[in-house]
């Protein structure tokens, strides 16, 4: 195919007439108002302002680029980190009766091009891609042959090596304004300390950027920590008493989500699994089951959960110490995307803490190893901790919780004995 180089800017695409942005949020998406922070992060793209948010799961991130591109000119590129991920955004976006498509290495030749035809044409307002995709130079070349009228970046917490998804792949996104210095930039993401969040903006070069932090708390989400003593039979346990109810379980290791998924089948229940060393169709496959609640439990790896929009999980289960608060706060922010009460369990060990002490003194580089370390010794001050759940959580991403008592935690609901009185001396001298 052929590229002819296109010279729209920044202005070509800007709204400078008063917008209405009510009647799409109803026509489009049903709903009769916005939620906290989502408009003024539309009326910042419309400008043709960058932005960056840090938004909680379940705060309706992708609204506030799905709408703009709506109405705005031109193509809004969405860049996104899993193939799943954006088949799922642009059924849903379709269903909304969006322009959406995609571009992802799993298409024909053919469906490409019908893709890349569709977006010359000025027929897209969306198109979801890969950052592999991004850091091609062919496709580079035909982006600058259209009009884009802003990029969208989701999952962005994984450019930065202090987040704790960090992926290489999300480092060619350095180049976006170098490559597009006339396209706003707005970056998205659930989870990300003030380090990580200043990390992100220093480089993505973000120009004056509309700034979103939303609260971190999740108040109809009850936190609970319990000692990690037969972690099969606590899970099985815990699930049977919840009969019917949509759950995931994480397990660290692939072997032991194997066997917690057979024993959940074995009694009854109506469990997957899911791990990166499946087959691709088979992940898809006990994923899809579960979107469809054809099964109630999946029991996973952290290789499950990024994007994933069920609104009806009413518990997530921790049967191992997560590496960091980070990642254990994204994953329990899986569950009650409805609103409605759910349940995080974390089964807390000391005997977890070896093994992810081993991987992270393998790691070269000393900074990161160091940082490894830190978060290891914060999410280990959570599990012992006397302190309200909530508090911690919020205190980690740098939000002060002013109640007294949450009342949704295992802390401040039933007054529990705690059995981690030796954490701080442990941590200190690295005996665990």
């Amino acid at each position: 195919m052929q590229y002819s180089p296109c010279l729209e800017s920044m202005e070509t695409n800007r709204i400078d007439r008063p917008t209405d942005v009510h009647g799409p949020l109803r026509a489009l998406f049903g709903f009769s108002s916005f939620r906290p922070y989502q408009k003024d992060i539309i009326q910042a793209l419309l400008e043709q302002r960058d932005a960056f948010v840090v938004m909680p799961t379940g705060g309706g991130k992708s609204l506030c680029y799905q709408l703009p591109a709506h109405l705005m000119n031109g193509t809004c590129l969405v860049i996104s980190p899993l193939i799943s991920l954006m088949k799922d955004q642009v059924d849903a976006a379709k269903a909304n009766g969006l322009r959406a498509d995609l571009l992802n290495s799993a298409q024909s030749a053919r469906e490409r091009d019908t893709v890349i035809e569709r977006l010359m044409a000025g027929a897209l307002g969306l198109l979801y891609v890969s950052p592999e995709r991004f850091a091609m130079t062919d496709f580079i070349a035909l982006l600058k042959t259209v009009s884009l009228s802003f990029i969208a970046i989701d999952e962005v917490h994984c450019i930065s090596e202090w987040g704790h998804d960090f992926r290489p792949d999300y480092l060619n996104l350095c180049e976006i304004v170098k490559q597009f210095p006339n396209t706003p930039i707005a970056a998205f993401t659930a989870t990300a300390t003030m380090m990580v969040q200043q990390d992100i903006v220093r480089k993505l070069r973000l120009r004056r950027p509309h700034m979103v932090r939303a609260s971190f708390n999740r108040p109809n989400l009850y936190y609970q920590v319990l000692p990690k003593t037969d972690a099969e039979n606590q899970i099985l346990r815990f699930v049977q008493a919840r009969p019917g109810q949509r759950g995931i379980v994480y397990r660290t290791k692939r072997m032991d989500v194997e066997d917690t998924a057979e024993i959940l089948k074995a009694n009854g229940i109506r469990a997957l699994p899911y791990h990166a060393g499946m087959e691709d169709e088979v992940r898809t496959a006990h994923q899809d089951a579960f979107d469809r609640d054809n099964v109630d439990v999946i029991v996973a790896t952290i290789a499950f959960g990024m994007g994933i929009d069920k609104p009806n999980i009413r518990y997530v289960l921790h049967g191992d110490l997560p590496k960091n608060i980070e990642g254990y706060y994204q994953e329990t922010g899986r569950a009650g995307r409805d609103g409605h009460p759910a349940h995080c369990l974390l089964l807390f060990g000391y005997g977890d803490v070896p093994t992810i002490r081993y991987f992270i003194n393998k790691i070269d580089d000393g900074p990161a190893r160091s940082h490894a370390s830190q978060c290891l010794n914060d999410i280990i001050r959570y599990g012992a901790s006397r302190a309200c759940r909530r508090r911690q959580l919020l205190a980690y991403f740098g939000e002060t919780f002013t109640e007294r008592r949450c009342g949704m935690c295992d802390v401040c609901a039933s007054g529990r004995r705690h059995w981690g009185s030796i954490v701080e001396s442990s941590i200190k001298d690295k005996t665990i």
